[in-house]
Order: C-alpha cells, then structure tokens, then sequence
C-alpha cells in the first residue's frame, strides 16, 4: 500500500520550498547582522573602528535605502513573474553581495552610500521571490505552515547572526561583517544555479503597464493611503530601534547589571567570562522574542477586532518607547525594547488584517502589496527624523527623555489617527466583521 505525506506536515513540503527557506535565512541573516551595527559603525571615530560620519549624514543614508527596500517590492514581483524567478535572483545575489563587498572596503560617504543602495536594490528584488515561490509551491493544505516557517526563517537569521557572528568579527574589525554578508548572500548564486528550480506559473504575468497602471487606481484611493500614512507612524518609532536607540545605547545606557548577572551565569560553564550587552543584541532581542512568542501572541488576538487590537499593540509600543525616557538604567532599556517589540507582534498581523477589511473585494491582493508603503514613508521619514532629534535632544541639549517622549507622542498621534480614521472613513460593515 502506497504511503501518504500527512497534508499540512513538514514532509508536505517539496525540496524546493527548503531551498527558498534556506535562501531566506541566509539572506536576512546577512542583512539583519550588518543592520545590527551600520548605524553605530558609521558614527563611530576612526580611532574607534568606525567612519566617523555625523549622525544627520547617516539619516540620510537610511532614509534612503531602507525605503527603497520596501517599494521595490512592488515592481519586482511582477518582473519576477514575466521574465521568471531564477533570472531575478541571479540579478539579486550579485547586487547584494557586491554591495556588502564594496561596504566592506568603502571609507568616504559616497562609496559607502552607494555600495548600500546596492544592497538595497538587490534585496528589494529578492524578496517577492522567496515569498512568491512559497506561495507557488504550497496549496490550501499546508500554506499556513509554510508561510509561518518562512516567518521564522527570517527572524532565527535576524537572531543567529548578530548573536553569534557579529560580535566575533567586530572583535577583529567591522568591515569583516560586510565581508561576511557578502559571502552570505554571494554563495546563494551556487543554490540558486545547481538546486533552485523555476517555480510552474499559475498565471499569466502581468505587464509593466499594467503594474503602474495599477499603481495609479490604488494612488487615487485616498481613503486607503491616508490609513497607510496614518499607520506610518508607528513605523516611524519602529525604525528608531535600527538608529537612535542604538546610538542611545553606546552612548548613554548603562548595561553594567545586566552584564554582571549574566557573567554570573557564564561562570558556571567556562572562566572569567567577559559577555556584555552591545548593540547587536537589540536585534537579538527582537528576533528572540518574536521566535518565542509570536505563535502565543497571535493565538491570544487571533478572535479579536483588528483595530481595537492594532491600536493596543501602538499604544504598547508608545509605552516601551516613552520607558526610555525615564531613565538610563539598562534593566528599564531591555524592559522597553520587550514591550515595544511585544506592542509590534500585537499590531502588525492586525493591521494585515484591517486591510484585507478595508480593500475592495476585488482588489484585495493588490492592495495588500500597495500595503508595505508604510516601510516607505516610515523608514524615509524615520531615519532623517530621529537623527536630527537626536542630536538636538541628546547631544545639544543634553535631554535624552525629550527625544523618547517626542517618538512616544508620534505613537500616540497615530492611534488617535486610526480612531478619527475609524470613525470618519471607514463602513461599520468593514470593522464588525
């Protein structure tokens, strides 16, 4: 009698689901370990390792890159889809890993901020890729799962890299972290030649003018880009976790306590142990916690409306921002970064919901692409924002508590946004349901 694969079990998957999984995790490793640092490194005196860029100059830098990151996206995956995913991830690799290696080498502004836009115009067109492969090679019966190990693929790279890899090469110097991000993200050309394979089409591609041509229906919805705009801003708070709270970090929390104690603990495996918390370990953190919890957090709200439950997950991560203006205490700043990440795990999958609920029934697909502008403008606003701020508040003025308190207020200015957007814009059918 002929064995079955259980629907819905891992053996479900076909090899190349494992390929695309792999190549996700090694690339989000890669890119999550060299974030876990740039903004620090480029700040940094020379004499301390790093460029020595001023804190506005790096602003510019991630305002620019990281919302490219997120448009990208957008008209990649219908390239992918025309001219097929293997060619694309051909094209995604040797950008990526060219514009670490080139990071890795650069000393002036220029050099650096073009090896980066390199990054990011290759990660951009890597990433409808994976996910669109996942979706081609999974159906109803395993969908979920595959899609939720793709989410933790992503975030056990975010956790593994910084946690293990970063701190061993910044102990060397910081230009081996591109080095390695360019290896982690070159040798996916090997995968992506010898055992990728094509995914079968299951729909005829769409063509580039049908692409803006979409791109101007969703631009004319003014309801739904205001949504977006207004969610904007807690991703404005987000992207400070990848610049000013590092910063804030190396600069004025004092993480002593939390070093002694978990020396203490090391001591009982090896001698004279030296583990202190750095800037890496903020990502560590976030990774960490998403990977333990987010299955539980989700099941908690998975039965609850999606407003209510994104405002609630805003309001959480105002609260964990405004913490750090109470003191610089290092057990306040780790109590912080867990509740603003838990406020994201509580938030995020909602607001993926909510416009699911508030997109036209044919439509939907579309808009939830059009959906990730909120990385855009939070992202190009965020990154110039925080570092003027930060200057200003920390550096001038000597003022830490009224950079956070201004980023918490940005928290409370976008719940009071959705609810008058809730109220005003939105059908009573979209939100009962």
């Amino acid at each position: 009698m002929k064995k079955t694969t259980p629907a819905g079990s891992f053996l479900s998957f076909p090899g190349n689901f494992w390929t695309a999984i792999s190549m996700e995790f090694f690339e989000r490793g890669s890119y999550y370990g060299v974030m876990s640092v740039l903004s620090v490194y480029l700040v940094l005196s020379k004499s301390e390792g790093g460029l020595g860029f001023s804190k506005e100059s790096v602003g510019v830098i991630k305002s620019t890159i990281t919302p490219l990151l997120y448009f990208l996206p957008i008209l990649s995956g219908a390239i992918g889809d025309r001219f097929g995913y293997r060619k694309v991830l051909v094209f995604a690799f040797f950008t990526m890993s060219l514009g670490y290696w080139f990071a890795g080498f650069a000393t002036t502004y220029a050099a650096v901020f073009s090896s980066l836009i390199l990054v990011a115009l290759g990660a951009g067109f890597f990433k409808p890729m994976i996910s669109g492969t996942i979706a081609r090679v999974t159906d109803a019966s395993n969908s979920s799962l595959g899609f939720g190990i793709y989410y933790w693929s992503i975030n056990l790279g975010a956790f593994l890299f910084p946690l293990i890899l970063v701190p061993w090469l910044i102990s060397v110097s910081y230009h081996y972290i591109f080095f390695m991000a360019a290896i982690g993200t070159g040798w996916l050309l090997i995968l992506n030649f010898f055992v990728y394979r094509e995914p079968a089409r299951l729909q005829a591609a769409k063509s580039m003018k049908l692409v803006f041509a979409e791109m101007i229906t969703v631009l004319r919805d003014f309801r739904f880009i205001l949504m977006i705009v207004i969610y904007s801003g807690f991703w404005i708070m987000y992207f400070q976790v990848y610049d000013s709270v590092l910063w804030y970090l190396k600069e004025k929390v004092d993480m002593s306590g939390f070093n002694s104690l978990v020396n203490t603990v090391l001591a009982l495996f090896v001698e004279n142990p030296t583990w202190k918390f750095d800037a890496e370990h903020v990502t560590v953190m976030n990774a960490a916690a998403i990977i333990l919890l987010q299955l539980l957090v989700s099941s908690l709200v998975r039965n609850t409306k999606a407003l209510p439950t994104m405002i609630f997950g805003i309001c959480l991560g105002s609260l964990g921002m405004g913490m750090l203006a109470v003191s610089p205490s290092g057990w306040i700043f780790l109590a912080s970064m867990f509740i603003f990440t838990l406020g994201e795990m509580i938030a995020h999958p909602k607001f993926i919901a909510y416009v699911g609920l508030i997109a036209p029934d044919d439509k939907k697909a579309l808009y939830q692409g059009w959906s990730f502008m909120y990385g855009v403008i939070g992202s190009g606003v965020g990154g110039v924002l925080g570092a003027a701020l930060y200057v200003q508040f920390v550096e001038k003025m000597n003022q830490p508590s009224l950079l956070w308190l201004t980023f918490s207020m940005i928290g409370v200015a976008t719940v009071i946004g959705l609810l008058l957007f809730n109220r005003f814009l939105v059908k009573n059918s979209e939100v009962v349901r």
